[in-house]
C-alpha cells in the first residue's frame, strides 16, 4: 500500500496544546486496531483524540524535519482526490466539496431560459475558441447584477459538452469557502478525477512534498497541476491535450477573504494555469474590488493577458428581467387559476426600479411568491411600498442586507488603517450617496477633489472611500461625471432608518455638516491681495482645485442655509465671512455670469434674513453689534448688486425662478413663498 504523510493545519490540531509546545508542525498518523486509538504511552487515553472518522485513529507526532530524525507513520494512501477529499472532510476541509458548481448551493441561481443570451453566447464563443489569444477572462460587475448566476449556467452549459475542468465558487458566507486554502487541493481533486494518469502524477507529487499544503498557493500549483501535466507531456508523448476538460470558471472572488490573498490567487493564475503547455481557458467573475480592478488596469499585471467583460456597463438587462418576470408571473397564475393577477405596467415598473439589478427582482419575485399569502397584495405591497414605522412588511430585505454586509466588511477595512482615524465611514459615504444623486445642492454633484477638499480630506479621499464599493459606486477619473450609483434600490436603502438601521445618517444632518464645512472653507481661506484683486476669477493666485472649491462653498452655502445651523451662521458671521464673500463677488457676478441662479441665490437668502430675528441671534456672538452691521452691510451689498442684474420677465427682484426645480425647491420647505 502506498503511504503519504500529510500535515495537519493549524484549525485541525486538538485542545490542550498535547506534545511538545515549541513544535510548529503536527502530525495526525492513522493506526487502525479495532477502532480504537494507539497512542502513545506518554498521552495515555486521552478522549480528544479519540477517532471520529471510519476506523481510523489519530496519533500525534512533532515534525519530523525538527524534533525527530525518522520520518513519522505514514497515512494510508490509495489515490490522491479521494484522499485529499477525505482528510478534508474528517480533519478541517482541505479538499471543499461545496465549492464545486452543482454541490455549493441549494436550488443554486442560474440564468432563466431566453435570458442573459446575448452575455452567454459572448462568454460561451470565447470559451470555445482555443486559438484566441487571450485565455483569461475577467467578469466584472456591480453587487446583485447576475454574475453567480451566469457562471452557473456557464458550468452547466460546459459540463454538458464535457469541456468543464474546474469549477470553484467562493462565498463569503461559508468559512469552508471563503479562503484560498481549499483552492489548489480542490481542483487537483477535480482534475485528478477526470484523468487517471494525472491522479498517480499528483499522487507522486504529495508523496514528494508531504508538506505542500502549507506553501505558497503557487509552489502548490506547479506542484500539483502544472508538474503533473508536464511530466505527462515529457513522458507520454501521444497524450493529446486538447481531449481533456479544459474550461475552469471561478466565482465570486471578490468574497475571498483577504484583498492580498485575492491578488495571490490572480497572480498564480497568471503564473501557472496560463503556462503555454497548459489547455486552460479560465474564467473568473468578481465585484470590481481592488484586486481584481489594479489587476485589469492600464499596467496592470493582467491588462493585456485578460479579455474584460465589464457588465454592469455593457449590458442593458431590463428586457431579460421583463422575461423572467412574466415567465415566474405566468407560473404563480398556473397555480391560483388566474393569469390576469399582474399587467404588463406591473412588470416594466419592477423591471425599469431594478436598475439593472437582477437581485432587486428576484427579490421582489420571491416576497410576491411566498404560497401562503395573495400574490394580488404582494405584488401591489412591492409597487406601493414606501417604509414606515411599524410596518411590518419588508419585500426588500434580502436587498438589505446585501448592502448592510458589503457596507460592514468596507467600513471595516477603511476604518482599519491608521490614516483614518477619526473618519466616520458610514457618514462619508452617506455624504457620497446625496451628492451623486443631487440631493445635498442643486447644483449637482461635486467634482471628487472638490468635494475632498470641502470635507477637508486628501485629495483622493473619495477614490479611497469607496474602494471597497466599486460593486455600488461606479468610478472614473476619465469622466467628468466620474462618480455614480449602479443602483437606485441603494439610495432607497441608505435613506430609510427602518432599512439601515445602524447604518442610517438622517438627510438633515449631511447638509447640515455640508453647509459647516462651506463656511468653515469660506473662513479660513487666507485672501490677501493688498485690497486689489485680479480682473478674473481665474487668475485668483491659488491652485485651480482650490479656487473650484472656493467658488462651489459660496455657491453652494446660500442653499443650504435652511439647514438648522443658525449658531454657525452667527460663528461664521464673526469671523468675517460674509466680508470673504463680498470681496470676491465682483469676480463672481461678471458680465457672462448666471443671473437665474444668482437671482435665486440671492432670493434665498433674503427669505432667510426675514425668518429671523438677526438682532436675537446677534446676541450669542462674541461681538453681537459688529457681526449685526456686517451681516447687514453684506446683504445690502448684494441687494445692490443684485439690481445691476437685468429684470427678470416677472419683474420680481427675489423670486424663485426656473434654475430652481421642484425637486431641488422642495429641499428647503420655508422657501415655498414668495416675499
Amino acid at each position: 500500500m502506498d503511504n503519504v504523510a500529510l500535515p495537519l493545519l493549524p484549525s485541525q490540531r486538538p485542545p490542550g496544546g498535547r506534545g511538545d509546545p515549541t513544535a510548529t508542525n503536527i502530525w495526525w498518523t492513522p493506526s487502525v486496531y479495532d477502532g480504537h486509538a494507539q497512542l502513545p504511552p506518554s498521552l495515555g487515553t486521552d478522549s480528544a483524540l479519540t477517532p471520529s472518522y471510519n476506523r481510523f485513529a489519530w496519533m500525534q507526532y512533532p515534525d519530523p524535519t525538527i524534533w525527530n530524525p525518522s520520518p513519522p507513520p505514514l497515512l494510508p494512501f490509495q489515490e490522491l482526490p479521494e484522499n485529499i477529499r477525505q482528510v478534508g472532510s474528517s480533519r478541517g476541509s482541505l479538499m471543499v466539496e461545496s465549492s464545486l458548481y452543482n454541490l455549493a448551493r441549494y436550488d443554486a441561481p442560474k440564468c432563466d431560459e431566453d435570458t442573459r443570451v446575448e452575455v452567454t453566447s459572448e462568454i460561451m464563443e470565447w470559451i470555445q475558441d482555443r486559438e484566441g489569444p487571450q485565455r483569461l477572462l475577467c467578469m466584472t460587475g456591480a453587487a446583485g447584477a447576475g454574475k453567480s448566476a451566469l457562471q452557473q449556467t456557464i458550468a452547466e452549459i460546459c459540463e454538458k459538452g464535457d469541456i468543464l475542468a474546474i469549477s470553484f465558487f467562493f462565498s463569503v458566507a461559508d468559512p469552508s469557502r471563503n479562503t484560498i486554502k481549499a483552492f489548489v487541493p480542490t481542483i487537483a481533486y477535480q482534475l485528478g478525477r477526470r484523468n487517471p494518469d494525472l491522479k498517480r502524477r499528483m499522487k507522486h507529487a504529495v508523496e514528494d512534498e508531504p508538506l505542500i499544503f502549507s506553501q505558497s498557493l503557487q509552489a502548490q500549483m506547479d506542484a500539483l497541476i502544472v508538474g503533473p501535466f508536464k511530466n505527462l507531456r515529457d513522458m507520454e508523448t501521444n497524450v493529446d491535450f486538447r481531449t481533456l476538460p479544459y474550461a475552469i470558471l471561478i466565482d465570486g472572488l471578490d468574497e475571498c477573504k483577504g484583498e492580498d490573498r485575492q491578488a495571490e490567487l490572480l497572480t498564480a493564475i497568471r503564473r501557472c494555469l496560463l503556462a503555454d503547455d497548459l489547455p486552460f481557458r479560465i474564467f473568473v467573475a468578481s465585484r470590481p474590488e481592488w484586486a481584481i480592478r489594479t489587476a485589469l488596469l492600464s499596467g496592470g499585471h493582467l491588462h493585456t493577458l485578460a479579455y474584460h467583460i465589464q457588465l454592469s456597463d455593457r449590458y442593458d438587462a431590463t428586457e431579460d428581467m421583463r422575461r423572467y418576470l412574466r415567465r415566474r408571473f405566468l407560473d404563480i397564475g398556473l397555480r391560483i387559476g388566474n393569469f390576469r393577477w399582474f399587467t404588463e405596467e406591473d412588470i416594466h415598473l419592477l423591471a425599469e426600479r431594478a436598475s439593472g439589478q437582477f437581485v432587486y427582482v428576484a427579490t421582489a419575485f420571491k416576497y410576491i411568491s411566498e404560497r401562503r399569502a395573495c400574490p394580488v397584495h404582494r405584488l401591489k405591497t412591492v409597487l406601493d411600498w414606501t417604509p414606515r414605522d411599524g410596518q411590518g412588511a419588508r419585500p426588500f430585505e434580502a436587498l438589505d442586507v446585501l448592502y448592510t454586509s458589503i457596507l460592514s466588511a468596507a467600513k471595516e477595512a477603511y476604518e482599519g488603517i491608521d490614516t483614518h482615524s477619526g473618519h466616520d465611514f458610514i457618514f462619508l459615504v452617506r455624504i457620497l450617496q446625496m451628492d451623486t444623486i443631487d440631493e445635498i445642492s442643486p447644483l449637482g454633484k461635486n467634482l471628487p477633489a472638490v468635494l475632498s477638499s470641502l470635507l477637508g480630506m486628501e485629495s483622493n479621499a473619495v477614490g479611497l472611500l469607496i474602494s471597497d464599493l466599486r460593486s455600488i459606486f461606479s468610478f472614473d477619473l476619465k469622466d467628468m461625471d466620474c462618480l455614480r450609483l449602479y443602483h437606485k434600490s441603494f439610495s432607497d436603502f441608505l435613506g430609510e432608518e427602518s432599512r439601515a438601521k445602524d447604518l442610517y445618517v438622517p438627510a438633515e444632518r449631511v447638509r447640515a455638516h455640508f453647509a459647516k464645512c462651506c463656511m468653515q472653507f469660506i473662513t479660513e481661506f487666507q485672501l490677501d491681495f493688498n485690497d486689489r484683486l485680479p480682473d478674473k476669477w481665474e487668475d485668483l493666485p491659488i491652485y485651480e482645485t482650490r479656487r473650484d472649491t472656493l467658488l462651489q462653498a459660496i455657491m453652494d452655502l446660500g442653499f443650504l442655509l435652511e439647514c438648522d445651523i443658525d449658531d454657525d451662521v452667527v460663528e461664521f458671521t464673526r469671523k468675517g465671512g460674509w466680508q470673504q464673500i463680498h470681496k470676491l463677488l465682483p469676480l463672481i457676478l461678471h458680465p457672462k455670469a448666471d443671473s437665474q441662479f444668482w437671482s435665486d441665490w440671492f432670493w434665498l437668502l433674503g427669505l432667510y434674513i426675514d425668518e429671523r430675528d438677526w438682532q436675537v441671534l446677534s446676541i450669542v456672538s462674541i461681538n453681537p453689534s459688529n457681526s449685526f452691521i456686517n451681516f447687514q452691510a453684506f446683504y445690502h451689498c448684494i441687494v445692490t448688486i443684485q439690481a445691476a442684474f437685468p429684470p427678470r420677465a416677472d419683474g420680481i427682484p427675489f423670486s424663485r425662478g426656473p434654475a430652481l426645480t421642484d425637486r431641488q425647491y422642495n429641499l428647503w420647505p420655508k422657501a415655498k413663498r414668495n416675499p
